[in-house]
């Protein structure tokens, strides 16, 4: 009788302690939500200027499925300013999405404070998990940015008669068609140090609108022109058009592309426009991408211009 009595014991000692070692075990971790190609400012350049438009990016893949992405702009540590002041948006309009492009763009507040701030990037997954990115952010105001590239002259011209000029087409709902000779004059103001300016056609219907020179994919683009400053030690006019006014001569004159032409303006060389670029009747984008590697600045701007082929 003891000898059972001392068995059925030990066996439930045994059940208690493996009973005990599976509950002391720790869960699984659970996955969480994962960012690439993460953009904080235009060009990635961790730079903001009060009440001007700033650039974001981030493409999400959840772990399971998103419930809102978040970011906020918080004041850092050790850091001083002139008043008291943090920002935080979320959107829940990706909410139940597996995988996603977040690209906005917003205005930075103009009771935003000028200093330096930790941008803190969020994804709260539908597993209960949370994944927090944290980058830096400099705020400026529009007096205190290193470069304030912004373009002074935006024109085009269709076979030398001007088809669209401040702001306004000449002739609203025109076209540029097979055949038409297009040139066009862009100048970027202040700037300085080392910059390059692209402008392009791009055919609307392939969804390409880079807004940095890393971004443009020159299998889907027609570039028009390129041009670049080198070692520019005080802030100036940068134009694909310059004229010497000491002398009365034109040093650079805007160049000229045929619309349906087989190769476009691209340098060192061209590019030729038969594959995913090739002419089409439809809506294209035209506009100028400008980085400045200098300061890591960028600009762009872009417009839409009905182009007949057939």
């Amino acid at each position: 009788m003891k000898t059972r009595i001392t068995i059925f014991a030990l066996l439930l000692i045994g059940i208690t302690f493996t009973g005990c070692k599976k509950d002391d075990e720790p869960a699984p971790e659970l996955a969480t939500a994962t960012i690439t190609n993460l953009e904080v400012g235009l060009s990635n350049n961790e730079i903001g200027v009060i009440g001007r438009d700033f650039h974001f990016n981030a493409d999400i893949l959840a772990a399971t499925k998103i419930e809102t992405v978040q970011i906020k702009i918080l004041p850092r540590s050790g850091e001083t300013y002139s008043k008291k002041w943090s920002y935080e948006i979320t959107w829940d309009s990706y909410k139940d999405a597996k995988n996603t492009t977040v690209h906005k763009h917003f205005d930075i507040p103009t009771d935003a404070a000028e200093g330096k701030y930790d941008f803190l990037i969020i994804v709260n997954d539908q597993n209960g998990t949370t994944l927090e990115i944290k980058k830096n952010l400099t705020i400026y105001t529009a007096e205190n940015v290193p470069l304030n590239p912004t373009a002074s002259i935006f024109n085009i011209f269709a076979n030398d008669a001007r088809f669209y000029r401040a702001g306004k087409f000449i002739n609203e709902g025109a076209s540029l068609k097979k055949g038409d000779k297009l040139t066009s004059q862009v100048t970027i103001a202040d700037v300085k140090g080392d910059g390059k300016m692209y402008l392009l056609l791009i055919n609307k219907k392939l969804k390409h609108r880079p807004e940095s020179v890393a971004q443009i994919d020159f299998s889907k683009v027609i570039v028009y022109d390129v041009f670049e400053h080198k070692s520019w030690a005080n802030s100036d006019f940068f134009s694909n058009s310059t004229f010497d006014l000491s002398t009365n001569t034109v040093i650079r004159i805007f160049p000229p592309l045929i619309i349906g032409a087989a190769a476009d303006n691209n340098l060192p060389q061209a590019n030729p426009v038969n594959n995913t670029n090739a002419w089409e009747s439809g809506t294209y984008y035209y506009g100028v991408v400008y980085q400045n590697t200098t300061y890591n600045i960028g600009y762009f701007q872009y417009i839409e211009i009905p182009v007949v082929i057939n």
